[in-house]
């Protein structure tokens, strides 16, 4: 089974800043993670990462917020897009 797209969704917004959301669900986790998904949620301007949650594999789930990055307990689709978008509030000091 391949990787099925869940979530494909991209804002621009008027002062240039970019909001990606790309969920799969996959076959298989990603080493090391357990759960069915790989994700990749931007926040930034073309070159510049904010804030960014992600599991590549061999790093596991995590997030970058402006130059920090730490480690992500992922619970659900759900969640992550909640605190994915809470990340982003805080960094971009508005509601989205």
């Amino acid at each position: 089974m391949k990787a099925r797209l869940v979530l494909d969704e991209k804002i621009v917004f008027e002062d240039g800043s970019i909001l990606q959301i790309r969920i799969w669900s996959v076959a298989r986790p990603v080493p090391p993670t357990l759960h069915g998904y790989k994700y990749s949620l931007f926040f930034g301007r073309p070159g510049v990462c904010l804030v960014g949650f992600d599991n590549e594999r061999g790093k596991g789930d995590h997030k970058h917020v402006l130059d920090e990055e730490t480690a992500y307990t992922f619970v659900s689709i759900e969640q992550l897009l909640r605190d994915f978008r809470a990340a982003v509030e805080t960094v971009k000091g508005t509601s989205l």
